[in-house]
């Protein structure tokens, strides 16, 4: 029996497209950029350092563990796919969470 990948069927992702801003003041929700949620993120775009600051962020926001996010795609690219394994919840409920922590400007 070989091993399948973590998307197997009974565990549900939400996909989310997030623009990143790497070298911010602070780490926080911008709102919207276009279709992808824009964050901003206190760490430095190198050596996967803003990354794992994203998944941190992210996973935080919503209560959950680091591994239930993961950068599907873009991961040295500003604009990214991130995978979210939380089976309670949809992707209007993720980002209607996340876009509660937009800051206003």
């Amino acid at each position: 029996m070989s091993r399948k990948d973590a998307s197997t069927p009974e565990q549900k992702c939400v996909r989310l497209q997030v623009q990143v801003m790497p070298n911010a003041k602070r780490t926080g929700v911008a709102g919207m950029h276009g279709d992808a949620l824009k964050i901003r993120l206190q760490a430095q775009p190198i050596e996967g350092k803003a990354n794992e600051a994203l998944i941190k962020f992210v996973a935080e926001a919503l209560k959950l563990s680091k591994s239930a996010v993961s950068v599907a795609h873009g991961q040295t690219s500003r604009r990214k796919l991130l995978e979210i394994a939380a089976p309670a919840m949809t992707a209007d409920s993720v980002l209607k969470a996340l876009l509660a922590l937009a800051a206003p400007d």
